[in-house]
């Protein structure tokens, strides 16, 4: 098929020609004099991104869901109780996760389509009088669902408890997309990963902890070793790594951060909800709804309810098959029930509005009625009052 396949999944997503250029390098030594000066200054600007000045970043070549099991192995110990709200797939993933790993998992399920309940989680910290809970996992932005959790919240709920759990969030598909505030919202662990707002390619674990969760570190009898947090402090005070790094993808977060805070964090915020306000726009023209309940709509992602007699499956292969346009499915809970477009990364108005047109094909095709060209209208609308 003619043209290049258009990128519209919630990750990984579309990767910069310059960042591109910029991992197109030879192979060098890692134990060099001169490689410290390519380690020290990317994890000084990844401490940015998440906005922590009192934290630490770290690089592993690993996943975003490396970067779970980081957090939950080098802060706590075996049969450790967490709490975790699941209503979502990847919510659904780390509390298994949990489980695997031999941790005590209290998992609260919420409707899909909902997040985090703050009212019911400062409740429970607060019947929790031993504190036998050790840590909170909070999904930020659940891609399978479309939902942005309010994590600033869930720091005034642990407050209010007066409780003190560790406080783990996974933005994978949030960070250097949607505003993140590690030390204002007193995150312990951020855990993010390279395929999504960093505009890489999948293979990087990119997270950062408190003073209190390095604390943590010196006395879990938690076993690791390839994850080891320890290994990662020793080596990185003098710019170095305790293994072979993956050298092209940190040439690429280079050019990745140069990008990201040439544009500005606010922008590049600002950026991502216009282009997910327009989206939201167009679905409303096509009278279709979001899986998310109003008040948790994500700007990076935006997960679409088709009518209970449609497949959205079926609209998913007619973009791809017929228009080369790749969406993202339904997972579990909601599989051929919503597609989904990602509106998140190296996307403008333009991109989003070729997203736009692509869909509205598909779902003509895939006999869902909508009237030809209401959602693109609806989105140049917003877009051109909002330049």
């Amino acid at each position: 098929m003619a043209g290049r396949n258009h990128l519209y999944i919630p990750g990984p997503t579309n990767v910069p020609q310059s960042v591109l250029n910029a991992m197109h390098v030879q192979m060098e030594d890692h134990r060099s004099p001169a490689f410290p000066k390519l380690m020290l200054p990317l994890l000084q600007d990844l401490k940015k991104i998440f906005k922590t000045e009192a934290g630490q970043a770290f690089v592993f070549p690993a996943t975003g869901t490396a970067g779970w099991e980081i957090a939950l192995t080098n802060t706590l110990n075996l049969g450790d109780k967490i709490l975790i709200y699941r209503f979502g797939q990847f919510s659904h993933l780390w509390a298994e996760m949990g489980k695997r790993l031999g941790f005590n998992m209290e998992i609260h399920n919420e409707p899909w389509g909902m997040g985090i309940p703050l009212d019911k989680l400062e409740a429970r910290l607060k019947e929790d009088k031993n504190h036998e809970i050790k840590a909170v996992l909070a999904t930020h932005n659940e891609t399978a669902t479309g939902v942005t959790s309010d994590i600033g919240g869930v720091r005034k709920a642990m407050d209010a408890a007066d409780h003190p759990a560790l406080l783990f969030v996974d933005g994978v598909s949030s960070i250097a997309s949607i505003d993140f505030r590690m030390d204002e919202w007193g995150v312990d662990g951020a855990i993010s990963g390279s395929q999504k707002g960093f505009m890489l390619p999948a293979g990087g674990a990119l997270v950062a902890f408190s003073p209190k969760a390095l604390a943590r570190v010196e006395t879990c009898n938690y076993p690791r070793c390839f994850l080891d947090l320890k290994d990662q402090m020793n080596a990185n005070k003098d710019g170095y790594t305790p293994y072979t790094p993956n050298l092209p993808l940190l040439y690429g977060l280079r050019q990745a951060l140069d990008l990201l805070l040439a544009e500005g964090l606010e922008n590049v915020f600002a950026r991502h909800y216009r282009l997910a306000e327009g989206t939201r726009r167009a679905i409303a023209a096509w009278g279709l709804k979001l899986c998310a309940q109003p008040g948790f709509e994500s700007n990076t992602v935006s997960a679409i309810v088709v009518p209970e007699d449609q497949d959205a499956r079926l609209v998913i292969s007619a973009a791809f098959n017929k228009y080369n346009i790749s969406l993202g499915a339904g997972l579990s809970e909601v599989a051929g029930k919503v597609f989904r477009i990602g509106h998140l990364g190296d996307m403008n108005d333009v991109s989003m509005l070729g997203a736009i047109a692509g869909v509205e094909m598909a779902l003509l095709d895939s006999g869902i009625a909508i009237q030809p060209g209401s959602g693109v209208a609806a989105a140049i609308a917003y877009y051109r009052a909002t330049a």
